[in-house]
């Protein structure tokens, strides 16, 4: 009797999926101790965090009270937590599975990583700022060690990572209820980093943010997450404008509202210059000019005690409606004649008009041109809005919470970037945006299936343009003063034309949060970090060869260019999921 060969693919065991496949080897420690390992250095960390971590004060944040946590202590405290509930997923508590969809070891290793960078980086910042081992104390080893515990016990358990199972039907408003709890966890978190006092409270802040994402990631409550945000947009909407509204209320001063306000002004051009990048593919590296081009037009009808037109005094709409048309002028102008180029000199000439823009004003002072913009000193006295009887210069008092100018700012702001979301989300979804998206692939297809290029190309230039323009309105009034200088292609601070761009392509292009999350990381890094404030194309540099590497999709990518950056594994899965559908045909047959 012959004996049958199995056909190719088939085999004796069951099929494996394309991440299973690759499951490391089985450690020779027994996963109860392991876990086990877990157990003791989460909760060792969250006591030490009670107890003193140097003897002496002068370290920033004070970490020398017993009692309570203090500086970054309160960062290994809150890791610490999650590091507990993450090891019910390990031990099977029901209610808490849905935090490791995928598989909760890479949950566990991923927030191990992070209390262990976290803490290990201000142990160390204590011993070279302090100079020397002798200013640790008992608690400093107690950290040291405990938090090395669950790096150790998480990478002894075997690799559990699977594809994660159909989530169970929920109402839609648990859907909008679960959504909205984690948009305010996430602006917790944005509000901690944002008014971090020192840097290495900062640092510490970043490396536990950084690798706890890349756990959550891993384990697929991200992606579950996004999942529930994409079929529930308006909810998502609504509960991320509350959690930035809730922002404003938790400030006791202006002082963090001056950088809320920035991050807002700049991640609303970014996704203006995402219209142009993200959607048309058109490579503008002079886009900040259109900024500067709504702030010097509304600056000039504003009232400003150095304006010519200082007796022409118009009502904000009228200074936006200003702002907005010879914004869309100016991109119509520049686009008529150059939206024919492609590629890299369309680029150069877009960076010629940013130049250019920032030239003119510069010269139009009476002496080497009319006088209009008053050359290199700008703009100035620019006035605070009213709106409505409200002056957003003065402070004011709303639900007890007193309100100085950048918070008033930071409320209207806030409206603006509303508005521009808004518009972003419609014209994305509509025939146009599609046309755009076709264009971005292959011009050349989109003509042959009737796409006038040039006409979609230069409706996305204007549109871009304006709503830039939008923004310059009100950063006109923000800063009370509009110059030159603020508009540059690079800079040691924001805005400029590298900032704009890279904070759209680190974050994600053709996306709505990219954007506004690349503008906000992009800010804040120079910001907190005195080595970055006056080397910000290093910053930028490093930060786009690291994403062309690890993520070149960006942080938020959209789900087409993810396809095509990751073509291969998606071959994968799809032929894997051909091997493990061919036993139950059988079976059928």
């Amino acid at each position: 009797m012959t004996e049958q060969v199995p056909e190719w693919g088939a085999s004796d065991q069951p099929p494996q999926t394309p991440l299973a496949a690759r499951q490391e080897e089985a450690p020779t420690v027994n996963p109860a101790v392991a876990k086990a390992l877990v157990a003791v250095g989460a909760f060792a960390s969250l006591v030490s965090t009670f107890l003193a971590w140097t003897w002496t004060s002068s370290f920033p944040g004070d970490l020398s009270v017993t009692g309570y946590p203090g500086g970054n202590q309160v960062i290994t405290l809150t890791v610490s937590v999650l590091l507990i509930l993450a090891l019910g997923p390990a031990y099977g508590v029901p209610g808490l599975r849905w935090l490791a969809p995928r598989g909760y070891v890479w949950l566990l290793r991923g927030l191990a990583l992070a209390n262990l960078a976290s803490t290990w980086y201000i142990l160390l910042a204590v011993v070279i700022e302090l100079n020397g081992l002798a200013n640790w104390v008992s608690g400093s080893w107690v950290a040291l060690i405990a938090t090395a515990l669950p790096v150790v016990g998480s990478f002894l358990l075997p690799d559990d990572h699977h594809d994660a199972a159909r989530a169970r039907p929920m109402p839609r408003w648990i859907q909008a209820a679960v959504i909205l709890v984690a948009i305010i966890i996430a602006m917790f978190v944005a509000d901690y980093g944002i008014t971090t006092g020192f840097t290495e409270q900062f640092i510490g802040f970043a490396l536990a943010v950084g690798f706890a994402a890349w756990g959550l990631n891993s384990s697929g409550v991200l992606s579950r997450l996004t999942g529930l945000t994409a079929q529930n947009r308006v909810a998502t909407s609504v509960a991320a404008f509350v959690a930035a509204l809730l922002f404003v209320f938790l400030q006791t001063s202006d002082q963090y509202n001056t950088i809320a306000d920035d991050i807002l002004i700049f991640a609303t051009v970014a996704l203006g210059l995402n219209i142009v990048v993200g959607l048309a593919g058109l490579l503008d590296l002079g886009y900040v000019a259109f900024l500067g081009v709504g702030a010097y037009s509304a600056a000039l009808v504003s009232g400003a005690i150095s304006s010519r037109y200082a007796h022409t005094v118009l009502p904000f709409w009228g200074q936006i409606l200003i702002g907005v048309s010879v914004s869309i002028i100016a991109g119509v102008i520049i686009g008529a004649p150059t939206l024919r180029l492609r590629g890299d000199y369309l680029a150069i000439v877009t960076l010629g008009f940013g130049e250019i823009f920032r030239i003119v004003v510069n010269n139009l002072n009476g002496q080497s041109g009319p006088d209009l913009t008053n050359g290199p000193e700008g703009v100035y006295g620019v006035p605070d809005l009213k709106l409505f009887g409200y002056d957003f210069g003065a402070s004011h008092q709303l639900f007890g919470v007193t309100f100085g100018k950048f918070g008033n700012y930071y409320l209207l702001l806030l409206v603006a970037m509303a508005i521009v979301v808004f518009i972003f989300a419609r014209v994305n979804d509509s025939r146009i945006g599609r046309a755009w998206v076709a264009i971005r692939e292959d011009e050349t297809a989109a003509g042959a299936m009737g796409i006038h290029g040039y006409r979609f190309k230069l409706l996305a230039f204007g549109l871009g343009a304006a709503l830039a323009g939008f923004a310059g309105t009100i950063n006109a009034h923000l800063l009370n003063t509009v110059t030159p200088d603020q508009y540059l292609f690079s800079a040691s601070a924001p805005p400029n034309s590298a900032f704009l761009l890279a904070a759209v392509v680190l974050g994600g292009m053709g996306t709505i949060t990219g954007p506004l999350l690349g503008a906000a990381l992009l800010y804040l890094v120079p910001a907190k970090f005195e080595f970055f404030q006056n080397k910000q194309l290093l910053l930028f540099g490093l930060a786009l060869i690291l994403m062309m590497r690890f993520r070149p999709e960006g942080l938020v990518p959209n789900k087409r260019r993810q396809l095509e950056f990751h073509q291969e594994e998606v071959a994968e899965a799809e032929a894997h999921q051909v091997v493990e559908a061919q036993p139950e045909a059988e079976a059928v047959a």
